[in-house]
């Protein structure tokens, strides 16, 4: 990169709110910089979970012209995640890249500053995993969260349930049992597209991790699935950006 480059974001705390949504999976990997935006695709240690963020440059206050090659910056977002707890409501966040470092700028009442290195992370094109969803719905996020951390208190896993009458959230082991159903028509479910009845079981180490972060940086969550296939978990931020999470399902 032959010259620094510049992006300010609006809203610190909605930023704040998608980096903690990825460090709760991934501890180090890298932004991609193109002229279509921010974009982001990076797999858990165990290769269990994959993390997809597109935040298009209209979603930006600031935004580089035009920009010959993608620009990656490598970061390690438990560090990122630290520095950002500091912001104050009403800040702006700016991203100041240039050779080997970034400063991160919280524009508010003043401004702070503190310069990251960029670390070497390694490149790994993962492809968009293909899945046949038979199993739409698009949910409270508030309400989703809730339900997985009910199911999470007795169990490791839960199970979703796809039938005519709505989705159901399920979780079952000695300490009890918990069923949360979302309804089709009910107040919580916004869109419900069933193509065939579908059950799955996921991981809780996953899904409460991720729904519990993600659920700040949007009102709705929109979920997909098929029976015994991966889930994929969607947040939309505001001005066509999107979180993606895909977690892998349990053998029954």
């Amino acid at each position: 990169m032959s010259a620094s480059i510049k992006l300010v974001y609006s809203d610190a705390k909605e930023f704040a709110y998608i980096v903690e949504s990825i460090a709760v999976l991934i501890e180090e990997t890298a932004f991609t910089i193109s002229n279509e935006g921010l974009k982001l695709r990076a797999i858990d240690a165990s290769r269990s979970a994959l993390i997809d963020l597109m935040i298009p440059r209209d979603a930006f206050e600031e935004f580089p012209e035009e920009l010959s090659e993608e620009i990656r910056v490598g970061l390690n977002f438990a560090d990122l995640k630290k520095l950002l707890r500091r912001i104050k409501k009403g800040d702006k966040i700016a991203l100041e890249i240039s050779e080997g470092k970034v400063e991160l700028k919280l524009i508010g009442k003043a401004t702070r500053s503190v310069i990251l290195p960029i670390i070497d992370v390694p490149v790994e094109q993962l492809p968009t995993p293909r899945v046949v969803f038979t199993v739409t719905a698009k949910v409270a996020s508030d309400a989703l969260k809730e339900a997985i951390k009910d199911a999470d208190v007795v169990a490791d896993s839960v199970k979703l349930d796809a039938r005519e009458d709505g989705l159901y959230i399920i979780a079952t082991s000695e300490k009890g049992d918990i069923e949360v159903k979302f309804e089709r028509e009910s107040e919580a479910m916004f869109e419900y597209e069933l193509k065939e009845p579908a059950t799955a079981r996921y991981s809780l180490d996953y899904l409460t991790d991720i729904v519990t972060k993600a659920s700040k940086v949007s009102d709705i969550a929109v979920i997909e699935f098929a029976t015994g296939k991966p889930i994929a978990l969607t947040f939309e931020i505001p001005m066509g950006g999107k979180l993606t999470y895909y977690v892998a399902p349990m053998l029954e």
